[in-house]
């Protein structure tokens, strides 16, 4: 464990930071299993309006720096794919 004042407060602050991208990928995930369960369903409206939130949701994590930006574009061209060919 950290002696210095200084890394344990790192410790701390990485504690809040894991936890906080935890809930944001599992945020992402949750976007993407909608929009692709939207997309299933047929429904054009909806699956675009879920595109819609899970691509600002994608494009906020890259900006973060939680993922790559390409794995980003590639998580939103698959993502489009699909509702443009349930739609």
């Amino acid at each position: 464990m950290a002696n210095h004042k200084s890394a344990l407060k790192r410790v701390r602050q990485t504690k809040v930071r894991t936890e906080r991208n935890r809930q944001r990928k599992n945020t992402i995930k949750t976007l993407r299993k909608d929009t692709l369960a939207a997309a299933e369903s047929g429904d054009a409206k909806a699956a675009a309006e879920s595109l819609s939130k899970f691509s600002s949701a994608v494009d906020k994590a890259a900006k973060k720096g939680m993922i790559h930006k390409n794995k980003a574009a590639n998580l939103k061209r698959r993502a489009a794919k699909v509702v443009a060919s349930a739609g």
